[in-house]
């Protein structure tokens, strides 16, 4: 059984498929809220997905657009339902103030496929605690501040990682993720701990991990963190770019999506392949682990 796609993933199937509906049956924006006494405004905004729909209007709007399939029905009012729920992360919404972010988390906990390029940073879905509470307190520096970020990093990995679909996952690092000592100010062993965590997450038969050596010279990425997901049925994509300001989302087929796509196929030329990467990352982390601390 596939797992819960969440409601933000729902709400994009359901909102596609009353757009393909109303076009189907010939009908306007403005034909179907007339028809059902709307305001014009009102399926403006269920199209566009920023209001949810109640049973018993979604029920109106499909026997105006000629859908009598029951089962097709109960589908639908499914995908409505689900798309009303709450999202896990909802919870810390005010505490990361990042509404892309947030959306971003919803689109990936029902993604089929991810591909995520990152220049400096081990990605969020890689980190274990300590990396992610030595990189969060530099970022937030009250305690306050940096545990519900904290926990929302370890509760997204749980949510990706223990799917009963789990989701196809490339990663592409640059050489300089795996170099720089994050937390060793602070101990010295968070970083090869790290280093372990990548080499054991790269073990499950679903996930790739591929780096790019400094020798390879510049390219695309050093442009900053990006990640593509993919989707069965639903968006189309979803691109999403992180920088130091937060993070700006793409949904819906679109050019911005397919260039990013062909930029990530780019790295992956340059990257080693994923056995010569993972002897790249050991080497790395015993070396690491080797170092004397300075001074």
């Amino acid at each position: 059984m596939a797992s819960d796609p969440g409601p933000v993933v729902q709400r994009a199937r359901l909102t596609a498929e009353l757009q393909r509906i109303r076009r189907d049956a010939g009908k306007t924006q403005e034909e179907v809220a007339r028809a059902l006494d709307w305001s014009p405004s009102k399926l403006i905004r269920i199209e566009g997905g920023n209001v949810g729909i109640s049973t018993t209007d979604l029920q109106a709007l499909l026997r105006y657009c000629g859908i009598d399939d029951e089962p097709r029905i109960r589908e639908l009012a499914t995908l409505a339902r689900g798309a009303r729920t709450r999202g896990w992360w909802d919870p810390y919404k005010e505490d990361l103030n990042d509404n892309a972010y947030c959306t971003y988390l919803g689109y990936e906990l029902g993604a089929s496929s991810i591909r995520s390029f990152s220049p400096l940073l081990v990605p969020g879905l890689l980190q274990t605690e300590e990396y992610a509470r030595a990189l969060t307190i530099e970022f937030r520096p009250t305690a306050g501040g940096a545990e519900p970020v904290i926990e929302v990093r370890l509760l997204r990995q749980d949510k990706v990682f223990n799917r009963e679909d789990r989701p196809l996952q490339h990663f592409v690092l640059d050489e300089a993720v795996i170099r720089r000592r994050v937390g060793g100010q602070r101990d010295r062993s968070i970083m090869p701990h790290q280093l372990a965590h990548i080499l054991e997450i790269a073990r499950l038969p679903d996930v790739t991990i591929e780096l790019i050596p400094f020798d390879k010279g510049s390219h695309f990425g050093m442009l900053g963190e990006f990640t593509v997901l993919g989707f069965d049925t639903g968006p189309a994509g979803v691109l999403y770019l992180e920088n130091a300001r937060g993070g700006d989302l793409t949904v819906a087929e679109s050019e911005q999506i397919a260039a990013y796509l062909e930029a990530f196929d780019h790295l992956r030329q340059l990257a080693l392949p994923e056995d010569e990467s993972i002897a790249f990352i050991e080497a790395a982390a015993a070396k690491m682990s080797d170092e004397p601390p300075i001074g």
